[in-house]
């Protein structure tokens, strides 16, 4: 049986669709050269639904074997241990670009020798397109799926899949060791990903739950967005598992310094109150025996991150102003009437707006450090008003740029090697995580990545302390040094929101993810507190 990943709506002559797979399957000896292009990869949820139906897996591709770096040795005997002494969950928090991947490939590997394990689930962040190739490729490198590798048998999926995988665990079974790798995605209970996480991860179940290891250089940004840690925080306390359901208010009965406010609970502003929390919850997971959580700084130092103010021209001063009066009064509008969804939607036409207004100087800056011999990340949020017309300008002075961004527009990983490789000196992206644009990369097929040096951009001040950090990490990551700069209108709000974010940003690496006061204040700059905090940091 040969089970396919067949996009939406194109032909599979021959196939049949099989509602209990979700996906369409061919019975046959061999595929016909029409449903060639559906063969799904190794490791993908088509390709580990196959391999389970079939009496025989087919053989994997041989994959380069890597040298496994010490930090992912000891790294993977500190998750081994701890699975050893009966844990049930581990946080690796690694910085970017330190090897969480290879990590917790060696890992898994260690825990199947200390009990039953055959099936492994990865979920990833997206684009698929290079996340699932590149676990592929890691698990491979790292042995994961060699011959004599305890039989596993890894399924590799993105979280915007997650659903589909729940649909199928009637097939395919309860997975044995489970790795979330950019956990903070499951940071809200509000959304449908946290209920399809929960049904893969066993975080309902008392009883045979997997194994799961919860891999994220940011976890959150306060404690009341560490749902996925309840079952763990259960245990710990020897208390039921139904108690910790309620984030929150179990963690306020233990002492935080949270309670509820407007718009659901709040954490304290109290600085002090704040360090206690943090000191609290690093204690529960460091100070177990062994401990639950791992975090190893990037021995390469941290990232330089400063701002590069832009000089308006009077008429785009005027623009500007224009704009933040027009902005002003519909916030004050929506704020009277308590309309949310107006609120929003005015915050996202100023932002949009004002990065549009700047689009000339970043391509100016851009052309500046290419013709210095630099490659250059531009880390954008909007594609019509900043991606676009960044990637248009540049294309039309002659500047070869590469594009990860928008849904279905490029093939990302070709975009990616284009950068990687120099045929393109500037990408230009909206993810925040799981790419890697670094010098020096290690490429499929045994190629190098340029050596050239990466320096980064923001075309806007990110509110998210989270995907501030994951975004400088695309490129200041294996021993690569990168600095990156914060463009903003000169004099403006903006100003004031990259000053804050430089200040936030280091604090994103603690437990618990970043300072929370980072966003009040920027929400109070842009007259946005009463706003839900999801308008600023987004619910995913």
């Amino acid at each position: 049986m040969w089970v396919l990943a067949v996009p939406f709506r194109a032909p599979a002559p021959g196939a049949v669709w099989h509602a209990g797979l979700s996906a369409h399957v061919y019975v046959g000896p061999s595929l016909p050269a029409a449903l060639a292009p559906y063969d799904p990869p190794p490791h993908t949820l088509e390709r580990f639904l196959e391999d389970e139906l079939n009496t025989t897996p087919r053989p994997l591709p041989a994959v380069p074997v890597v040298q496994p770096r010490p930090e992912q040795v000891t790294g993977a005997a500190a998750i081994a241990a701890h699975a050893a002494a009966g844990g049930r969950m581990f946080l690796l928090g690694d910085d970017p670009g330190v090897g969480k991947t290879g990590t917790a490939v060696l890992a898994v590997q260690q825990i199947a020798r200390q009990r039953p394990v055959r099936t492994v689930l990865v979920v990833a962040d997206r684009p698929a397109a290079i996340t699932v190739p590149h676990w592929t490729r890691s698990i491979g490198a790292f042995g994961g799926s060699a011959d004599g590798a305890q039989g596993l048998r890894w399924c590799v999926t993105t979280w915007d899949r997650l659903a589909k995988v729940a649909s199928v665990t009637t097939v395919a079974g309860a997975f044995d060791v489970v790795v979330a790798d950019e956990a903070h995605m499951v940071r809200h209970t509000t959304t449908q990903r946290w209920k399809h996480w929960k049904a893969v991860s066993g975080s309902g179940r008392v009883k045979d739950a997997p194994f799961v290891l919860l891999a994220t250089a940011t976890p959150a940004h306060s404690p009341l967005e560490l749902p996925y840690l309840a079952p763990h925080l259960a245990a710990l306390h020897g208390e039921p598992l139904r108690a910790w359901a309620d984030l929150p208010a179990r963690l306020a009965e233990h002492g935080f310094h949270v309670e509820r406010g407007r718009y659901g609970w709040e954490w304290t502003e109290d600085a002090g109150e704040r360090r206690a929390d943090l000191a609290r919850l690093r204690g529960w997971l460091t100070d177990t025996d062994p401990p639950s959580t791992l975090y190893r700084a990037a021995p390469w130092g941290p990232v330089s991150v400063t701002g590069t103010p832009v000089a308006l021209t009077p008429a785009e001063r005027a623009q500007y102003e224009a704009e933040w009066s027009q902005f002003r009064e519909e916030m004050q509008l929506a704020r009277r009437g308590r309309q949310t969804a107006r609120g929003r939607a005015a915050l996202l036409r100023f932002r949009q707006k004002a990065g549009l207004i700047r689009v000339q100087a970043t391509v100016d800056w851009v052309r500046a450090q290419v013709e210095a011999e630099r490659q250059v990340a531009v880390s954008v949020e909007f594609v019509e008003t900043a991606a676009d017309p960044i990637r248009t300008a540049l294309l039309d002075a002659g500047v070869p740029v590469a594009g990860i961004y928008g849904r279905d527009r490029f093939d990302v990983e070709a975009e990616r090697l284009r950068f990687q490789t120099g045929e393109a000196a500037v990408c230009v992206f909206t993810v925040t995580a799981s790419i890697s644009l670094h010098a020096h990369e290690q490429l499929p097929g045994g190629r190098t990545a340029s050596g050239l040096p990466r320096v980064g951009l923001f075309h806007q001040p990110r509110f998210s302390g989270i995907g501030a950090r994951q975004v400088t990490g695309r490129t200041h990551r294996d021993h690569q040094l990168s600095p990156w700069r914060i463009a903003y209108a000169e004099d403006t709000v903006e100003e004031q929101v990259a000053r804050v974010m430089v200040e936030r940003l280091a604090v994103t690496g603690s437990t618990a993810g970043g300072d929370t006061a980072g966003l009040r204040e920027i929400a109070e700059l842009l007259d946005a507190d009463w706003l839900p905090a999801t308008s600023l940091t987004g619910a995913d």
